[in-house]
């Protein structure tokens, strides 16, 4: 796995241009990808540190994607913080079900994605900054 890259995986091209930004201005590497076939092929050649994974997304679900990840001994040990604005109280835990480390309504608060990220990576360092 690669020590300080973070894939982000959203179609939604806003948030994922603000997590982008935000997490690099916090030290991280990051890529993005846009649809479930396109983030499942990432994770595999880059073995990401850890993967920030909407639900709901082109080409299948980030739950599909999820079920992909932790079923591969290639990226069943990369952390998975789930995120969607679905409301549906039962996706918390299904998400954890499947493997996600975390689960996060959106709109995501940025200063929380970076502290789960820290948690999960083992990092410490206070960020600063709005919600997404």
């Amino acid at each position: 796995m690669s020590g300080n890259l973070i894939l982000v995986a959203d179609d939604d091209r806003v948030l994922s241009s603000l997590l982008t930004t935000f997490l690099r201005g916090q030290g991280f590497e990051v890529e993005g990808t846009f649809d479930a076939i396109q983030t499942w092929m990432v994770a595999l050649r880059t073995r990401p540190a850890a993967i920030l994974l909407d639900i709901k997304m082109p080409g299948g679900t980030g739950l599909d994607v999820l079920k992909k990840l932790k079923g591969s001994t290639k990226t069943n040990g990369i952390p998975v913080v789930t995120m969607s604005a679905i409301d549906d109280p039962t996706l918390p835990t299904t998400a954890k079900s499947l493997g996600a480390e975390e689960f996060m309504a959106k709109p995501v608060d940025l200063a929380h994605v970076y502290q789960v990220l820290c948690r999960l990576l083992g990092k410490t360092s206070p960020p600063s900054t709005p919600t997404a």
